[in-house]
């Protein structure tokens, strides 16, 4: 497992680090707070979220279309029904 001296999380990829920034978008809802953008560490060469900077623009058009939205509904859905067993 990779590891960086900065206790981040490490994402070998840019494409991997935009992909999880995304995702962990679809899973939480920052509301205003969260990582908003991914840059490339310069102590240990792979890619980290940061809060901040200007927002990624992968990110900025997954939220502008609503993608993230729907994901963060079927989330709670998800949530609320694997709590009922």
């Amino acid at each position: 497992m990779l590891t960086c001296n900065t206790g981040k999380r490490v994402y070998e990829t840019e494409v991997l680090a935009e992909e999880a920034l995304i995702d962990a978008h679809g899973r939480n809802n920052y509301s205003g707070s969260g990582p908003i953008a991914i840059y490339k560490c310069d102590s240990c060469g792979y890619f980290h979220f940061t809060s901040k900077g200007p927002m990624n623009r992968k990110l900025a058009e997954q939220i502008a279309s609503g993608k993230i939205k729907l994901q963060q509904q079927a989330n709670a859905w998800s949530r609320k029904f694997s709590n009922r067993k």
